[in-house]
């Protein structure tokens, strides 16, 4: 059964769209739900009906797609029928288990990234890298740049003479113009925006910014 540690509620209603329920039907699981806690182990369209506003031929008809999908069951306990939603329960938890494998994978992933870029920069600039750089190549991986393109960034930085990571910034910003202009004929990166970067760089004066000037 679904570990009570974890909403089945919340659950619910974070993947029924994915598990093609309907809002009918997610108000008959929900109503279901409430009824068997308020101690109404066998749960019919009679017993439903009074409590919701769906016609009664509706609610059976949404009962047996329930029951068909196998969200719903009808098991025997202590020799009486009830009314179960461990089926979906089960259903539930198991999505939530691959989610959070997939976000454990996806940030092992992602420090994996992180740690070749690091060390990258750290070879190709020849010397360790400071707290705000290690900040600002997280945030460009997080913006969505891949490490090939950060680290071409990088090599294009350093072919033009430049070793700080704002000449990599600077480039990295113009090529993601430049994508947006040939794939959507317009970007939201406009100049002024940059501008406004570079002023607030201009005043924070971090020291990685002063390595070379653009």
């Amino acid at each position: 059964m679904i570990s009570e540690a974890i909403d089945f509620r919340f659950l619910l209603l974070e993947n029924y769209k994915k598990l093609k329920i309907s809002e009918n039907e997610l108000a008959i699981i929900f109503m279901i739900d409430h009824l068997v806690s308020q101690g109404n182990p066998f749960i019919t369209a009679d017993l439903l009906s009074l409590k919701m506003s769906l016609d009664i031929k509706d609610i059976d008809a949404l009962i047996a797609d329930l029951l068909t999908r196998g969200f719903i069951e009808y098991a025997t306990l202590n020799g009486k029928t009830v009314t179960s939603l461990n089926p979906l329960k089960e259903k539930l938890f198991r999505e939530f288990q691959m989610s959070v494998s997939k976000e454990v994978e996806n940030k092992k992933n992602k420090e994996e990234v992180l740690s070749n870029i690091y060390a990258t920069f750290e070879s190709e600039l020849n010397r360790p890298l400071q707290a705000m750089e290690f900040s600002l190549i997280r945030e460009w991986v997080e913006l969505g740049y891949s490490d090939e393109m950060i680290i071409n960034a990088l090599k294009e930085a350093l072919s033009q003479g430049k070793k700080s990571l704002r000449s990599v910034d600077k480039i990295l910003l113009s090529w993601a113009k430049r994508e947006d202009l040939e794939s959507e004929g317009k970007t939201p990166i406009d100049d002024d925006w940059t501008k406004n970067l570079e002023e607030t760089i201009r005043i924070a004066k971090t020291p990685w910014l002063d390595d070379d000037e653009d």
